[in-house]
């Protein structure tokens, strides 16, 4: 019996290892389907934790949150803009706000454009932008991070709610802001205030409007007596253009579209005061007579070009039966881009003109007269004999490299004042009802050298970012595109000498 006894225990126990081992086996399994699932998705923890060198941060997309995604990173690579944001944010920074910085736009997207830009300590290779979303609801802006959106519409967006933040302020300092009445530039202000009975005003920052912040001129001109209006100007964040109807063997590029929004155009049955005046100096007996009707020429300039352009290229088109479709054509367009040629000039009276270009004829902008948009000199000359401009600038093969322009080498692109060099570009992937976005941008200059430009070009899709070309970023159908104005030399001294008065 005794022997029995010992065998059934044995059994049990055997039973007993084998139950446990199974269940062992099984919770492994398990574990090891959800290693494997989590690899599929989201790739080596290791590699998470350690941003690849030269890249930048990816954005979460939480839902369908391409459209914001896509706009910060070409934000993100405009550092005039996040310049502006520093100086703007400045003022939030003393104790009693400390604790209210999130309520505002401007200190939550400065943040996210830092941390993209590679200028906040952060080790992880994806972030979540949700804060942006909630302080625009604080705005009262409902986006929802479920619903397609438009990145061009986001743009304004946020340009109109950082004016509104920016209009929201005070004039002067408040009189219980110790921490700004004790500044040194304030002192003096604050003493001057018990003689004069001034307030120590803020600092500039609050007035001065953001890079993008650019004038539009409406310049009218009538046929028949050759009456200029006055200009009437208008402000603008983005320059949204048209695509012209492409011609059969020639290429569409910017700079038709440029051309195609500042194109002249007739408008009739328009009361001019001065055919008015004339006809009415006519008759002697001083009888009334009818407001004179005639044909005006209204043509478009920019009055003010900003330190950072946006442009919109319009896809949208609209069929015969009224349903709206995309544009697929690829526009061309360059590294370097040149808008002097749609420059507004306040032009000059007719006895004076003959007599000013005589004297001044080397100063006069180049593809300007009298504020109106001529061809650019090199296009009047045989191919071959002096540069061609292409889209506002020089040629592309001359311009693969970021670092420098070569403008010794072409005599139209020796002066340019409103040169500007590309930063980023969004497209658009897909039709008017569904669709997704991605960024080319500029990589991040490198620590050592912060106010250089980087000539290394990134491709980011919501977390997924890689190295690209040059050569791939100007293949692309841009949506929108980003260029930041580069100043000479003579313009780098001029703002410095600006600065320190």
């Amino acid at each position: 019996m005794l022997l029995g006894a010992v065998r059934r225990l044995l059994r049990a126990g055997a039973a007993a290892r084998h139950k446990a081992m199974k269940n062992w086996g099984v919770i492994g399994g398990v574990a090891a389907a959800l290693a494997a699932g989590m690899y599929v998705l989201w790739g080596p923890i290791t590699e998470r934790k350690r941003r690849r060198r030269g890249l930048v941060p990816g954005l979460l997309n939480l839902g369908n949150t391409c459209f914001m995604n896509s706009l910060l990173q070409g934000l993100s690579s405009c550092p005039s803009f996040i310049k502006w944001l520093e100086e703007f944010t400045a003022q939030y920074k003393t104790e009693q706000s400390q604790s209210t910085e999130h309520q505002y736009l401007s200190v939550t997207l400065l943040r996210l454009l830092r941390a993209l830009s590679c200028q906040e300590a952060t080790e992880d290779d994806v972030l979540d932008a949700s804060c942006l979303l909630e302080v625009l609801r604080m705005y009262r802006w409902q986006i929802s991070s479920f619903e397609e959106q438009d990145a061009h519409e986001l743009f304004h967006v946020l340009t109109s709610s950082l004016e509104d933040e920016r209009d929201r302020q005070p004039r002067v300092t408040h009189l219980f802001d110790v921490h700004s009445l004790e500044q040194p530039e304030i002192t003096q202000k604050q003493i001057s205030c018990r003689t004069r009975g001034s307030l120590p005003l803020l600092s500039n920052h609050w007035k001065s409007p953001h890079p993008f912040h650019g004038r539009l001129t409406s310049n009218m001109v009538c046929k028949h007596c050759e009456h200029q209006s006055p200009v009437r100007y208008d402000t603008f964040d983005s320059l949204s253009l048209s695509i012209p109807a492409a011609v059969w063997g020639r290429p569409m590029t910017l700079d038709h579209c440029l051309h195609h929004f500042i194109s002249s155009e007739s408008v009739k049955d328009v009361v001019c005061d001065n055919c008015t005046k004339i006809q009415a100096e006519g008759i002697l007996n001083g009888q009334s007579i009818e407001n004179q009707r005639t044909t005006f020429v209204k043509q478009l300039k920019l009055g003010k070009l900003p330190q950072c352009l946006c442009i919109h290229l319009q896809r949208l088109s609209w069929s015969n039966q009224g349903t709206p479709l995309k544009r697929h054509e690829h526009v061309q367009f360059n590294e370097f881009l040149i808008m002097d040629i749609y420059k507004y000039h306040v032009p000059v009276h007719k006895s004076s003109q003959t007599e000013l270009n005589q004297k001044n004829s080397e100063e006069t902008a180049p593809g300007t007269k009298d504020g109106i948009a001529v061809k650019p000199a090199g296009a009047e000359h045989p191919s071959g004999t002096k540069p061609h401009f292409m889209n506002g600038a020089c040629p592309s093969s001359f311009l693969m490299s970021s670092a420098t322009f070569p403008l010794a080498a072409f005599p139209e692109c020796s002066s340019p004042v409103y040169l500007y060099r590309l930063m980023a570009v969004v497209v658009h992937h897909g039709d008017m009802h569904s669709g997704h976005f991605v960024t080319y941008r500029r990589s991040p200059p490198s620590p050592r050298s912060p106010f250089a430009v980087s000539s290394q070009w990134l491709w980011i899709s919501d977390d997924t970012v890689r190295k690209a070309s040059l050569q791939e970023v100007l293949s692309c159908s841009a949506y929108l595109l980003f260029y930041e104005r580069v100043h000479s030399r003579v313009q780098h001294q001029s703002l410095a000498s600006k600065a320190e008065e």
